[in-house]
């Protein structure tokens, strides 16, 4: 799917999200896929053309990651639009504050871009951190949701 941050790639299973993942332009299809029987591209065009809160209707399952990264990747979902939190907090939210370093790891390998928002996570002192699908697609989703850092919220190269 073509989007504003770039084109993702979907992968859907009984209904549920089971991967959404950027990838370049040399490995996506020319166009869309046509059909959309679970909503869930409906539901993805809606939060890119301003409708945040559709994401969160999208249903999704994990189908891999160990114990550990299933309840970061739980966690996640319970970020809302429009705010942040560090790897320190998220670490503390999964039961383990001193797993900040796993807690970034896990996140990392989250295989449901967006819809689970690891972008929402950031380090302590307010860079962005890391990202799978590169900083400048943090940097847009994070703006998009209006969540930009604020000494962030300048740096060249924002897809916005």
């Amino acid at each position: 799917m073509h989007t504003p941050a770039g084109i993702i790639e979907i992968g859907v299973d009984g209904g549920s999200l089971v991967s959404l993942l950027f990838v370049d332009e040399s490995d996506a299809p020319p166009e869309d896929p046509p059909d959309d029987p679970s909503g869930i591209l409906e539901r993805l065009r809606a939060y890119f053309a301003g409708n945040l809160a559709a994401v969160a209707e999208i249903p999704v399952r994990f189908d891999r990651g160990t114990v550990f990264q299933r309840e970061v990747w739980t966690a996640l979902q319970d970020i809302p639009v429009g705010e942040t939190i560090s790897y320190a907090e998220l670490a503390r939210r999964v039961g383990r504050p001193q797993a900040f370093r796993a807690v970034g790891s896990a996140n990392g390998q989250n295989p449901i871009g967006i819809v689970v928002p690891c972008h929402r996570v950031i380090a302590a002192d307010g860079t962005l951190g890391g990202y799978a699908g590169g900083l400048d697609r943090k940097r847009w989703l994070l703006a998009h949701e209006g969540a930009m850092p604020a000494h962030e919220q300048t740096v060249p190269g924002l897809l916005v």
